[in-house]
């Protein structure tokens, strides 16, 4: 089996440097890198993350904390943990995925876990998975707004969620939409609180006023109803209320399909009698829906990618100026399911 000294022999340099590219302490050129890497993969070394954690005194490897209950992996997951995983390996680091129950922590087990750092994923409001980090001085990146309130200043990656509302809400609004339908997120996540405060600004910026049904919060992760979530709000809502709603947002695909399916139960049409907006949805699944939905892209890879270069600069394995709060731009993809009221341009 290949050692150290025979990759430095091969590639023409110290053992140091060999060391340095793997374990990322010290910054290397690029040719030199690739010099190394080369010779590695000829020889087949792998190297020893035990005793390159010893020589560190770390443990080189960061935790990526998700919320569980009824909870599914969905492309935007998906694309997200893939390039935490990627950007994580090039700093040679490896991925502990956790899955925690958001509401429910009650031991410290987090905070004693081999980790150098932690990204939290979906943060609720007063959240103890963040408590827990920061009273055990565990550096760690939040993708979503922290509301913790002994918690100052924290590093986040975060979509601009106030802007994407507006933006959403102004795209439907111009199409002759004032009866919106708002299927939000969870109440006590961040993102919720964020978006739910735009959605009022937004509508009071074109005088309208949200009334009770317009919008609506995911039900618990652990509730019996969280995967049908939008299907018996949108038939409360138009059926049984008798609301003339004209256009519907989902918090994400499933409660866009769930939504989709109640206004085909009605004998209603997409988007002819109610368009279908998803803010959070698989951006190589939704055009293959009839019709194609219309969306936006939160950029879920690029998220994950700077959750993870924001949390190795904390750690020291990333040089350069960064920004404590970074914000990764979304755009709306326009498809087929929302259209103008008859007469509105």
């Amino acid at each position: 089996m290949a050692k150290i000294d025979d990759v430095a022999r091969l590639a023409g340099v110290s053992k140091g440097t060999v060391s340095n590219v793997f374990s990322q302490k010290r910054p290397t050129s690029k040719k030199v890198t690739e010099k190394v890497l080369k010779a590695s993969k000829e020889l087949n070394y792998v190297p020893n993350h035990i005793a390159r954690s010893l020589a560190t005194k770390k443990t080189m490897a960061i935790g990526l904390t998700v919320p569980h209950g009824n909870f599914f992996f969905s492309a935007f997951h998906n694309q997200f943990i893939n390039d935490v995983l990627l950007e994580a390996s090039r700093f040679g680091y490896r991925v502990l995925l956790d899955m925690l129950p958001v509401l429910e922590v009650k031991t410290p087990s987090l905070a004693s876990y081999p980790i150098d750092g932690a990204i939290v994923l979906g943060p609720m409001e007063e959240d103890e998975r963040i408590h827990l980090l920061h009273q055990n001085g565990i550096p760690f990146v939040t993708v979503g707004k922290i509301f913790n309130s002994l918690v100052e200043d924290a590093p986040t990656v975060n979509n601009d969620n106030e802007r994407i509302v507006h933006d959403i809400c102004d795209y439907l609004i111009a199409r002759g939409h004032t009866n919106l339908m708002f299927l939000n997120a969870m109440e006590r996540m961040t993102v919720s609180v964020e978006r739910r405060a735009a959605f009022i600004e937004a509508l009071a910026k074109h005088q309208l006023v949200m009334r009770d049904f317009m919008h609506h919060y995911k039900p618990p992760i652990f509730a019996d109803d969280y995967l049908q979530y939008g299907y018996a709000e949108t038939l409360r809502v138009i059926r049984e209320s008798g609301e003339k709603v004209t256009a519907i947002i989902a918090d994400d695909d499933r409660a866009a399909f769930n939504a989709m399916n109640a206004i085909k139960d009605m004998g209603l049409r997409i988007p002819e009698d109610i368009s279908l907006f998803v803010i959070c949805g698989d951006l190589s699944m939704m055009h293959q829906t009839t019709p194609a939905l219309t969306g936006m892209d939160l950029q879920p890879s690029e998220l994950g990618a700077q959750s993870v270069k924001l949390l190795m600069h904390k750690l020291g394995s990333n040089e350069g100026v960064y920004p404590n709060h970074i914000i990764i731009a979304s755009k709306i993809v326009e498809r087929a399911s929302c259209s103008s009221i008859e007469g509105v341009r």
